[in-house]
Formats: C-alpha cells, structure tokens, sequence
C-alpha cells in the first residue's frame, strides 16, 4: 500500500473478478435499457416538477400513461430512483376524532358502502387536521359520494362543532337548500354527535349517520381526500417549484 496504486488484475483478484470483465465494462456500448433511461427519465421529471414536486410512484405512472408514454409501474419507481425523485409523504398524524361517551350516537346508515347512483344520497364529512407555516389548522370536509367533489372545506384554527356547521353551509349553498333521501355520514366525533349538528342536518332533510368507533374502514371516503389534500395540495407548494393555485385558493376559502 504506502500510498501506491494497485494494478487492475490485483484488484480483479481480491475481488474474485475475471480483468477482461473490468475492461469490457469500461469500453462497451450503453446497453438498451440505459439509452431508454436516458430517454425517459426527462419525461418523467417534467410532470414531477410541473405538480410542485408532489407526485409519486403511482400518480406519476399514472400521468405518464395519460401523456402518451408506454411505461410500467416499476420502471417508473426504478427511474424515479436513478433521477433521485420522491413524491410528497404524509406528516405525523394528529388526533381529530375525540367521541364523547354521553352523547347517543346515530347509527351506520352506510356499512362502508361509499356509494351513491344519483348526487345528493350520501355526503361524508371528516374533520383533519393541516400543517402550515404559520402552525396547524383544522378543516372540515363534506364530499359527495356520487362524484367524490368536495362540497365543503371550511378552515379554522380550533376544532369545535361550528366547523361542520359552516361546511354544512358551504355544501348546502352549491348544492340546494333541501334534499330528502340524503344520508351524511361521519365518524363518532362529537362535533358530529352534538345537538346542534343533528339540527342543522334536520333543516336541510339529511340523516345522520355515523361509522363504528375505532376502525379504519368507518370513514374510509374521507380518509383518502385528506391525505391527498393534506400532501399534494398543501404541504407539496411548500417545495420549492411553482405552487398549485386552486389549492391555495381553496385553503383561504
């Protein structure tokens, strides 16, 4: 050693290597895969970058696909990898449902069937959670089961029965003051299990209904537009990159 280079075959040696392997690696042509890398990798970034670097494995296959490129799922997370790319990760969770024991709780109407023929059948709303850089705000979601819209987001900084009353507000002035048949689902929250809610809910002709306590699937509708809102819409205009109007306006709503 002291301070002298080793020869190539010694090297090849010690690592069990045939030297024409090393010297064939270093003068052949790039093979296939690597000039389609090389020809990808750049399509694949744009829509990355384009959607405020949110996008992962899936979506981003995904806008691929949509883009006219002929590409499968693990190829996009193997490239994303060699272009050193990741999409948006949800923060740590913070507790949103808080159920009061005294309050009588309507029954599941629903049975995880988030599923409606015809709009206006079946809301469900959700209260979560969303981090901003002035601290964590809370937001009321009402989304209609027949085209999954969001009907209603109100924002506040604390988490009390008035939220869902506003998001009530909200739905009800896109989508009519009255709807019989109308069946709003939710967790076991008490802002859901209040008075006050189950009478603004009677104005407008809905029935409450409300999923089992502590289970993953009672509100699993809701559950997936707060994790995309959360990452994609909020936390991802954070990065660096062009942030995403709509959702920004729909955050000062």
């Amino acid at each position: 050693m002291d301070g002298r280079q080793l020869g190539v075959e010694l090297l090849c040696r010690l690592l069990r290597v045939a030297p024409s392997s090393y010297y064939a690696t270093k003068t052949r042509a790039p093979s296939a895969r690597a000039l389609r890398d090389e020809e990808l990798i750049p399509q694949i970034v744009e829509p990355w970058e384009a959607n405020n670097r949110v996008y992962g494995i899936r979506t981003l296959w995904k806008a691929a696909k949509r883009s006219g490129i002929m590409i499968g799922r693990d190829q996009t997370a193997r490239q994303m990898r060699v272009a050193g790319i990741e999409g948006a990760r949800q923060s740590k969770r913070v507790k949103t449902t808080r159920p009061d024991p005294a309050s009588a709780r309507p029954p599941d109407l629903v049975r995880r069937e988030f599923t409606a023929t015809v709009p206006n059948r079946l809301w469900v709303t959700d209260l979560t959670f969303v981090p901003t850089w002035a601290g964590v705000a809370s937001v009321c979601f009402i989304i209609d089961a027949f085209s999954r819209m969001i009907l209603g987001w109100p924002v506040a900084s604390h988490l009390r029965t008035e939220m869902v009353r506003h998001a009530i507000e909200m739905a009800r002035w896109s989508r009519g003051r009255h709807h019989e048949d109308l069946r709003c689902h939710s967790d076991a929250g008490s802002q859901c299990t209040s008075i006050r809610y189950g009478e603004r809910l009677a104005e407008i002709g809905a029935t409450p209904s409300i999923g089992t306590v502590e289970d993953s699937y009672d509100n699993t509708l809701t559950e997936t537009v707060n994790g995309y809102y959360k990452t994609e819409l909020v936390r991802g205009p954070a990065r660096p990159g062009p942030r995403n109007e709509s959702a920004w306006v729909s955050f000062r709503s």
